[in-house]
Parts: structure tokens; C-alpha cells; sequence
């Protein structure tokens, strides 16, 4: 049984009015933004429990956006229902059960051939938050045409065939996570310098905890702001570096 899980504390959020707009594609809603120039690189944003819609994903959609990124955060919960801060803790894992961060690979595949065919994307990278960031690391395994991968605060699973990620990936965890053990992230380090061929980083962020990294600026606390901030700068300097 897993320890009360990914719900970090969402009840007090800001409103955020988005700069984006929705799209359907195919069979899967998805919010979309775009910088203010044409550019052929673009970033998909992987949703957390809260779904497509929750304000702090769209937040970072836009962020990714301003940095020259066709961004887009689809609804891989393929319209069923994102678990709520008010939902019962003990539904969790029958709502986990119907929600797999490891079957996303057809949501994934019709949204690279939107970018691919309606954006005019060559190179896509991919950042997930929680459930999204075990959908990365999960997409980072199997998907070429991804060309980088930022992982924030995906529970590490383990076993011998998460370690042969195909292109660069970035680990972002929070060192107060109560989901993911400090052994699990020292785990995850040494499967990678074993079996991983290309670049890459876990960073763990003094004192953080489980989904400090999307923060809307106003809901932040002083204290947590400049790691907040930091884990956000690496996530787009990763991407940047390689995307």
C-alpha cells in the first residue's frame, strides 16, 4: 500500500487565466500555446493527477511557451475523470488501476503526429509532473522520436527495464517527497550508470516535497521560491540543451 500518494496540498490555487487555447485532436482534447515566432521544436507537458485542466500544467505550458516551444498538455485521461483533492484517499489505487502512466504510448503517438503534420515539429521533447513524470520515464524508453525527457517527482519503480532510456532525461525530485524515498532516487542512480548509454541527471531540491515544481509564482512560499525556481530553470535548460 502506497503512502498517501501524489495528493500534495490543491485546494488553495490561484485562478490563472491561460494564454493558450484547446484543441481536439483525433479522440483527445488538449490544451495548446505557442510562442509568438514559428519555430519547428516543440515541448509536450505531461498532466498530473489533476489533469489537463488544472491550472498549475497550464501555467507551465505557457512557461515552456514563452521560451520558444510550440507546447501542448493533452488530456491523457482521454476524458475520464482527474482524480480531485476532495476524492477518498482509499479510492486511489481502484482510480490508479484505470489511469496507467505506462499506457500512454497511443495518446503520446497521436499527438506526435499532430505536432508532426499540423505544427511542422522536428524536434519534440517531453516534460511530466508526478503521473506525467512516470509516463516520462515510461515514453523515454520506448519513443526515438522523443529527443529529451524532464522527469519531475515520478515514483521509481524498479525494475531491470527502466534503465535504458533512449535519449537525454532529467530526474527532478523533491528531497521532503513523501512518495519517493531517498533510497529509490540513490537506486534509480545506480541502475543508470549501469545500463543508460546517454546523458543523464537526477538533481534532488533541498526540502521540497511532492509537486513543488509547478507552482503558479502567487502560490508560492518564500522559503520554497528559489528552489522552485531553480528546478524550473534546470527543466528548461535540459530541454533547451537538447531540443
Amino acid at each position: 500500500q502506497m503512502a498517501a500518494p501524489f495528493l500534495y496540498n490543491t485546494e488553495e490555487r490561484s485562478h490563472y487565466g491561460c494564454l493558450g487555447h484547446e484543441v481536439q485532436i483525433e479522440y483527445l482534447k488538449a490544451y495548446i500555446c505557442r510562442p509568438s515566432f514559428s519555430t519547428d521544436k516543440a515541448v509536450i507537458v505531461v498532466h498530473d493527477v489533476f489533469g489537463w485542466r488544472f491550472p498549475d500544467i497550464r501555467y507551465i505550458v505557457d512557461l515552456m511557451a514563452g521560451h520558444g516551444y510550440i507546447t501542448i498538455c493533452p488530456d491523457f485521461f482521454k476524458g475520464t475523470k482527474a482524480w480531485k483533492s476532495t476524492d477518498h484517499w482509499p479510492d486511489f489505487s481502484d482510480w490508479m488501476k484505470n489511469h496507467d502512466p505506462m499506457k500512454v504510448d497511443k495518446e503520446a503517438d497521436v499527438v506526435f503526429k499532430y505536432l508532426k503534420e499540423q505544427c511542422g515539429a522536428k524536434k519534440i521533447g517531453i516534460v511530466g509532473f508526478s503521473w506525467g513524470g512516470m509516463a516520462v520515464h515510461h515514453l523515454m524508453l520506448k519513443n526515438p522520436q522523443l529527443t529529451a525527457g524532464v522527469s519531475l517527482y515520478g515514483i521509481v519503480r524498479d525494475s531491470e527495464e527502466r534503465y535504458s532510456l533512449l535519449n537525454p532525461t532529467f530526474f527532478i525530485f523533491g528531497e521532503k517527497d513523501h512518495t519517493i524515498s531517498l533510497d529509490q532516487i540513490f537506486l534509480l542512480e545506480d541502475k543508470l550508470k549501469q545500463y543508460c548509454k546517454v546523458p543523464y541527471k537526477i538533481k534532488v531540491y533541498p526540502g521540497q516535497v511532492h509537486g513543488f515544481a509547478q507552482l503558479q509564482p502567487e502560490d508560492m512560499k518564500p522559503g520554497d521560491k528559489p528552489y522552485i525556481e531553480e528546478a524550473r530553470r534546470d527543466m528548461i535548460d535540459w530541454i533547451k540543451m537538447f531540443v
